[in-house]
């Protein structure tokens, strides 16, 4: 599966960090790209093990607004 999420208030480096950390964390992630500028995270992944919500919950949890 792959799942693009739009995400606000992604301003530095060190945010672009945090939420890839929180994203790999999850089992089945296959890969993981922010793209600062648009404030996108794109994910592929195996919805075996991981859905979108969880991915969105982790995101949300760092203090990010996902849209």
């Amino acid at each position: 599966m792959k799942s693009l999420l739009k995400v606000r208030n992604i301003k530095t480096y060190e945010d672009v960090i945090k939420i890839k950390e929180a994203i790999a964390e999850h089992e089945g992630v296959v890969a993981c790209e922010i793209n600062k500028e648009k404030g996108e995270i794109s994910i592929v992944y195996d919805n075996y093990f991981v859905s979108e919500d969880e991915f969105i919950g982790s995101v949300e949890e760092l203090g990010y607004t996902v849209l």
